[in-house]
């Protein structure tokens, strides 16, 4: 998956995890709310894992630049 894509999934996951949590909050469900809570880390984890995609392929960017400059 891209990093655009970890991101977006994450964002989801977030979102419907918060929801989730806060479904359970209202009708009283202990599950719920763990289960919400687990899809929202699991969504952050997702966006932590685009980011460091991201700063992957900037790292790799500067060092071919660098390379191609000393050739």
């Amino acid at each position: 998956m891209g990093s655009t894509a970890d991101k977006i999934t994450g964002l989801s996951n977030e979102a419907v995890g918060k929801a989730k949590q806060e479904a359970g909050k209202v009708v009283g469900s202990d599950s719920l709310k763990v289960e919400g809570a687990i899809q929202e880390a699991k969504g952050a984890a997702q966006k932590a894992i685009g980011d460091a995609k991201v700063a992957n392929q900037d790292a790799a960017k500067k060092v071919a630049e660098f390379v191609n400059k000393k050739l």
